[in-house]
C-alpha cells in the first residue's frame, strides 16, 4: 500500500471515529426521539464541510454548488479557426464545429 492510500485510509478511520463519538455524546444528552433527526443533521452538515474541504484542496472552487470543473466552466473552441468563443457558430469564420476545453 503506497503513502496516499495509507493517508486516505487514516483519513476515513479518523471520521469515522469522529462521527461514532458524537453520535454517543448526542445519544447520551438528548432522549431517544429528538437526538435521532440531531445526529442526521449533525453528520449531513459534517459530510458537507468535509466534502467542501476536499473541493477546495482539489482547486475545484469553494461554492456550495460548485461544478466538477472548478468555478470558471468549460471554454469551447472553433475547430476550424481555433477561436475561443461562447457562440452557436464561430465569430471569427462562422464554424459551428467546436470543442470543448478547460
Amino acid at each position: 500500500m503506497d503513502s496516499a492510500s495509507k493517508r486516505f485510509l487514516v483519513t476515513q478511520l479518523m471520521w469515522i471515529g469522529v462521527s461514532f463519538a458524537i453520535s454517543i455524546a448526542i445519544s447520551l444528552v438528548v432522549p431517544f426521539p429528538y437526538s435521532l433527526p440531531i445526529m442526521i443533521g449533525v453528520f449531513m452538515l459534517m459530510s458537507y464541510f468535509i466534502r467542501k474541504r476536499q473541493m477546495q484542496k482539489m482547486g475545484a472552487g469553494g461554492g456550495a454548488f460548485g461544478s466538477m470543473f472548478g468555478s470558471k466552466g468549460i471554454d469551447y473552441y472553433c475547430m476550424a479557426c481555433g477561436t475561443k468563443h461562447n457562440q452557436a457558430a464561430c465569430p471569427r469564420c462562422g464554424s459551428r464545429m467546436k470543442k470543448a476545453g478547460f
